[in-house]
This record gives structure tokens, C-alpha cells and sequence, in this order.
């Protein structure tokens, strides 16, 4: 009696003129289903809030959140919505069956009991009525609140516990890779399918002679393979189908310990963010539960560790380790293996064209970018590095080219045979497929045509598989065979016996010479001074140094000889731009950029070099221009020009205009030819003389 009257006094007509809202919410879909008491007891409450002053018609039940977690609010609409009411104040009672219905998150909580205080809002619960306006009330519910937060840990700790517990034991169960499934007794054992077991043995075999998970991927491609998986969820959960390889699932596969035979827990962590979704971080493998040799692997745990060394050293050169990084198609022989010996960093590599080839120039500029600095640490040409190096290494390969060869070639047939298993399984597995289909269609009654139409158009499509692996199978095994011919085999062994012809074999891809310089070259440090310095280091210790001469630089590349200059200012002597360009082009020397020499070409290295041209050096000899003569004999020029068209006088060509120079004759040329009567005197010149 004392509490109704307590609560009628909380109760104004303020609150009985506003909504009065019920929260019903249950933690997950069980719930809903299986604790059915629990919701009856919450949808009870509208009774409560009639026997305070509410009408059935100003009650709102909100029931929107049933199956949601009371650990945020940010997936809870019903919440959202009650809050945001709450807030806008239509709301003169909050009814919950108890503080865990609202919310198990205090930051959720006491929001919403600061909504209430300053809405002039009520709430109420199983054990009684609150206003949080009220000081005692306020504190009685945070108390509430905070004990509920609390029994969420709880449980959770628990729960975990059993977890931790289970799983230090090896014994939690855990969704397995492909290539595994759990037995009768829940032991993790190898998929009793072979199939699977030969594309996964297949996956690891071609990733050590590979080296990168990338180069799984394309060798899977180009053969037309296909990798096996499970189905994590839908409606065919848990069922075996094949597709293309992905390469982030070769990497999966690569980074997991299950195919090493080990138990693993704890290998990430998820954190809400405050958006509502889930990030995830590796953990560093110190704070794993790791639990080795628990169950059949299909490889080592040496080779494990060896694979995840090889994954981590294919990252791009760019990384904060160093890392060299996979074999790749380019051009530049010493892709990822290069250090610069200036500041230690690995230099990455750049391409130029030149003549229509792809020229490599190795580059170390990430410590001055990393600092803000301008400029560069320093290049280095590749082209006459490569040619050095691989000179080195053939050097080294010769002695065992025979052996090299041999192995390439079993490694081949190796590939081969074991492509040819795998696909000759799928096809066995197409085949059975069909026929179990068939057995299905011929079992069935013939009257029931529901059942057997939807039978008869499955085994259809189970026969259009076997003949599309068939077809696969046919045109892969004739590839195959065309992959080494006899002939092939010859030349294969031909070429062994001389390995510098098959390094230079332009058969012979880039990618093939980087895997084999890297089985003895472990890196090669360049300095870059007067010379280029160069010192290897070989798989095992050994190291070499050699010094190479810089190349010459783009201004050095386009200057003319200096042999080419001098012998162009000894013939300015006697011929003209033209009949130098054309006397050079029939000796079959060129310019330095390959091209055919002109007169203009001629000029302008004149000019660039300051050689004297010819007009001056033959002035220099004591020749006459043309108006020279023409004042010297009293005469017009047009006359000079004759006489010397005639042969009366000797003239040198001084450019290609048909501009000339006269040599002074011995005698008296108007004198000797007086009476021809071939030359017109000048009136200026004769009249000023009289």
C-alpha cells in the first residue's frame, strides 16, 4: 500500500496526458522461442501501466528488438526509437520487465536515464516505480545498471573460459580447412576423399617449386584445375564443391598451421567499433594457443615456417623489412636483390624504352622521400650490370649445366603426370556423379512425373559435366603431350651441354634466369662514385667485388667524337656543308643519334665547335670575292661570274649557294683577252679612274 501510494504520488497528470512505452526484448531467436514465459511476464506489464492511469490505446509496445543483444544499441531500432521518443518528450512512462530489457551497456543506460530526468519521464520495472529526476532514484537505478553490465561479463567470462580451457587442450571443436573433416569421435583426420587430398598435396608441391602463391594461381589457370571447398553457409552448408583457385585463398592455405598438422586458437581479435561493425587484427604468433602435431598434416611444420619465410620475402621491395620479393617477368636481371650501398635501403627498379626495349635502371630514392628531401641516393644503369653478372654466373653454371638440365627435365615429366592425376579424378568423379544420377532416375516410379522429371533433368546435367570434364581432360592430356616432343628433348639436351647459349637462349624467359641466379646470388650491393662498385654475395658466404665503368650520360651519348670534329675541320679546307655531309655518309660514318649526315648537321657543329668556316679561310689564302675582282679589273660582276663560267678564271665554291672565291691569275686578264671583246668595262669604275 505504501508503494502505490509512493508511486501515485511520482504519477501527475503531466505523465498520464504523454505515451507510456513497453520495451519486450529478448536476447537471441532461442530465446524468443524456447523461454516463452520470460516474454509473457514482459508483454504482463501493460496491466501495470493501466492500473496507473493509462489507456490501453496510449500504451506503445515495442518489440521490434526481440533476438537482439542488449550489449549496444546501435543494431537495437526499437531502442533507437524509444530513445529519440524519449528525447522529443512524449514519453511519461518507461516500462521493462527489468534494467537488462533496456539496455546491459551503462553508456546506453545512463543516456537514457539522462533523456528521462530532463523529459520529466518515468521508469518502471518489476520491482517498482523511478523517477530518475530524483537523486535516490537516479542512483538506485545506475546501481541496477552497473549489475546488470556486470552479470553480461560475467556470463561472457564463462563462457570464454570454457573455451580457453577446451582449446588448451586441443580439444575445442573448429571449423577445419579444405583437405580435412572430422570423424565419428570429432578427431580432425585427411579428407577421405583422394581427390581433395591430390589437389592439395598438387597446391603445396607447386608452391615449393614456385615459390609465390601467385604463381600457384596461374599454373592452376593454365592447366585448367580446379581446387576444392566447403560451403560455410546457405542452404548447401558443408557441401564439397570445386572452383578456380583465388589467390587469396592460396594464401589462406599457405598462412593456415592446420595443413601442418597443429592446433591453433587465437590467431585474431575482434573489436566493435563505433559504428557498430567488427575489426578484426592479427595476433602475434607468441600469443597463440598453438598445439603441434595433434593430427595428420599434409606437410611439416618445418616446411610450414619455410613457406611463411618464402610468402613474407615475396613482399614488395617497398616494405619496412627489405624484403626482395618473387622472380617476375621484367627485364631487370637483378630484380629485388639489389641494396643500395649508400644508405642500405633495397633499390627498386624502373624501366625506360629505348629502341623499343625495355631498358632497367635500378633506383633507390625512399629515404630521401621518407625524410621530405629532394632528390635521389642513386641510380645505377642495369643494362651493363646485368651483362656483367650474368657473365659471373656463367661462370659459375658452366661445370654444372649437364645437371641442371636433367633435373628441369624430370621436374617436367613430374608436373606433368601429376596434372594428368588430378584431372583424370575429376573426370572419375564427373562419371560417378552421372551414374549415381542414372541409378536415381531408374529407381524412381515412372507414373510419378514430378519426381522423375526433376531426376531425369538432374542426371542431364550431371552428363553435360562429364562430357565438359571429358572434354577438358581430352584437351589438356594433348597439351601435355606437345609440352616436351622428342625433338624438343634433343635440343633440351643439346642446350644443356652448353649453358652459356641456353642463358641467352632468347627462349629462355626472365622470370626462369632470376630463380636461377637467386640459387647462388643471395644480393649484390651497388656504390656509385668515379665507378660503379658492385659486390655480391653468394648463397653460402662467399662474396665478389668487381668495378664497373659509369655509363655515359645522355649529353656524353649525343656528342659528336671528338675524331669525328677534327676530321670535319680538316676537310672544310676543301669542301663545301654538302660535300662534307656527303663524303661522310660513303665513308659510313654517322651521327650520334644513327642518322645520315646533312649539310645542316654540318653547320651547326661548326657553330657549336667555333671551326672556321670556309669563306674565311679562304679569304685567309688571299681570294677574292667576286666584287673584288669586278673593282680590280673595271668591270661588273655579272662579267666575273662569266669569265669564270668560261675557265678564264679559277674559283673555289664557297657554300652550297653557288657563292664563289677567285685566285688572282699571273697576267693581265683584260690585257690577253682585249680583242674577244668578252668583257663589259665599267662606266662608274671608268670614269672616276679618268
Amino acid at each position: 500500500m505504501p508503494m502505490n501510494s509512493e508511486a501515485n504520488q511520482k504519477i501527475t497528470a503531466t505523465h498520464l496526458s504523454r505515451m507510456a512505452f513497453l520495451y519486450v526484448r529478448q536476447s537471441t531467436l532461442r530465446q524468443v522461442f524456447e523461454n516463452t514465459e520470460s516474454t509473457q511476464r514482459q508483454y504482463a506489464l501493460r496491466d501495470r501501466a493501466v492500473a496507473l492511469g493509462w489507456p490501453l490505446d496510449r500504451i506503445v509496445v515495442i518489440d521490434s528488438d526481440l533476438g537482439q543483444s542488449g550489449a549496444s544499441a546501435a543494431d537495437r531500432e526499437g531502442f533507437q526509437r524509444l530513445v529519440s521518443e524519449v528525447g522529443l518528450g512524449r514519453v511519461g512512462i518507461v516500462l521493462g520487465l527489468e534494467v537488462s530489457r533496456l539496455a546491459r551497456n551503462n553508456t546506453d543506460w545512463h543516456r537514457l536515464l539522462e533523456l528521462c530526468a530532463l523529459a520529466d519521464t518515468l521508469i518502471l520495472d518489476e520491482d517498482g516505480l523511478y523517477d530518475p529526476a530524483h537523486f535516490n532514484d537516479r542512483l538506485l537505478l545506475g546501481l541496477k545498471g552497473t549489475m546488470s553490465e556486470a552479470e553480461l561479463h560475467v556470463l561472457k567470462a564463462r563462457l570464454r573460459g570454457g573455451i580457453l580451457s577446451r582449446a588448451r587442450r586441443g580439444e575445442l571443436k573448429q571449423m577445419v580447412p579444405v583437405g580435412f573433416v572430422h570423424d565419428t569421435q570429432e578427431r580432425v583426420i585427411l579428407d577421405p576423399d583422394l581427390q581433395v587430398q591430390a589437389a592439395v598435396r598438387l597446391f603445396f608441391d607447386t608452391f615449393r617449386r614456385a615459390g609465390s602463391c601467385l604463381a600457384v594461381v596461374k599454373e592452376f589457370h593454365a592447366k585448367e584445375l580446379l581446387f576444392p571447398r566447403r560451403l560455410r553457409s546457405g542452404a548447401h552448408k558443408g557441401e564439397l564443391v570445386w572452383a578456380e583457385l583465388l589467390h587469396c585463398r592460396a594464401r589462406q592455405i599457405i598462412h593456415n598451421p592446420r595443413y601442418a598438422g597443429a592446433f591453433v586458437f587465437g590467431r585474431t581479435k575482434h573489436r566493435r567499433l563505433p559504428s557498430g561493425k567488427y575489426s578484426s587484427r592479427q595476433v602475434p604468433s607468441e600469443e597463440w594457443i598453438l598445439l603441434r602435431d595433434i593430427h595428420p598434416g599434409y606437410i611439416s611444420w618445418e616446411e610450414y615456417r619455410s613457406n611463411l619465410d618464402r610468402v613474407k620475402g615475396n613482399a614488395l621491395a617497398w616494405s619496412t623489412e627489405q624484403h626482395r620479393g618473387p622472380a617476375r617477368e621484367g627485364t631487370a636481371l637483378l630484380q629485388g636483390l639489389v641494396i643500395c650501398g649508400s644508405c642500405g635501403e633495397r633499390m627498386s627498379v624502373r624501366y625506360h624504352s629505348h629502341h623499343n626495349q625495355q631498358v632497367p635502371t635500378y633506383w633507390c630514392g625512399r629515404r630521401p622521400m621518407h625524410r621530405g628531401e629532394i632528390g635521389l641516393c642513386q641510380t645505377v644503369h642495369g643494362s651493363a650490370l646485368d651483362a656483367a653478372i650474368s657473365d659471373i654466373l656463367i661462370e659459375a653454371m658452366t661445370p654444372l649445366a649437364v645437371d641442371v638440365a636433367l633435373s628441369v627435365q624430370q621436374e617436367l615429366a613430374s608436373r606433368q603426370e601429376e596434372a594428368d592425376r588430378l584431372r583424370r579424378q575429376h573426370v572419375e568423379r564427373a562419371k560417378y556423379d552421372a551414374e549415381l544420377a542414372q541409378r536415381r532416375f531408374l529407381k524412381v516410379d515412372p507414373d510419378n512425373r514430378l519426381v522423375a522429371d526433376a531426376l531425369e533433368a538432374d542426371w542431364n546435367t550431371k552428363l553435360r559435366a562429364l562430357a565438359a570434364a571429358q572434354e577438358a581432360y581430352n584437351k589438356a592430356s594433348a597439351a601435355d603431350v606437345s609440352v616436351v616432343t622428342d625433338a624438343e628433348r634433343t635440343a633440351l639436351m643439346a642446350l644443356a651441354t652448353d649453358f652459356p647459349r641456353l642463358w641467352r637462349n632468347p627462349c629462355t624467359q626472365m622470370k626462369d634466369k632470376k630463380r636461377m641466379l637467386r640459387l647462388l646470388i643471395e644480393d649484390v650491393a651497388l656504390s656509385k662514385g668515379d665507378t660503379i662498385h658492385v659486390d655480391i654475395c653468394f648463397v653460402g658466404g662467399a662474396t665478389r667485388s668487381l668495378d664497373l665503368p659509369l655509363p655515359k650520360s645522355c649529353v656524353e651519348l649525343r656528342t659528336t667524337d671528338a675524331a669525328v670534329i677534327e676530321e670535319i675541320d680538316h676537310l672544310i679546307d676543301t669542301y663545301t656543308d654538302k660535300e662534307i655531309a656527303d663524303l661522310l655518309n660513303e665513308r659510313g660514318v654517322r651521327t650520334v643519334v644513327t642518322t645520315p649526315w646533312t649539310a645542316a648537321r654540318i653547320g651547326r657543329l661548326r657553330h657549336s665547335y667555333h671551326l672556321i668556316d670556309r669563306h674565311t679561310r679562304l679569304l685567309a689564302q688571299g681570294l677574292l670575292t667576286p666584287q673584288d675582282v669586278a673593282a680590280r679589273y673595271n668591270v661588273v660582276v655579272s662579267t666575273v661570274h662569266m669569265w669564270r663560267r668560261r675557265g678564264l678564271l679559277r674559283a673555289h665554291p664557297v657554300n652550297d649557294r653557288g657563292d664563289f672565291l677567285y685566285e688572282i691569275p699571273p697576267e693581265d686578264l683584260p690585257t690577253k683577252f682585249a680583242h674577244k671583246r668578252d668583257y663589259q668595262i665599267d662606266p662608274v669604275t671608268s670614269s672616276s679612274r679618268n
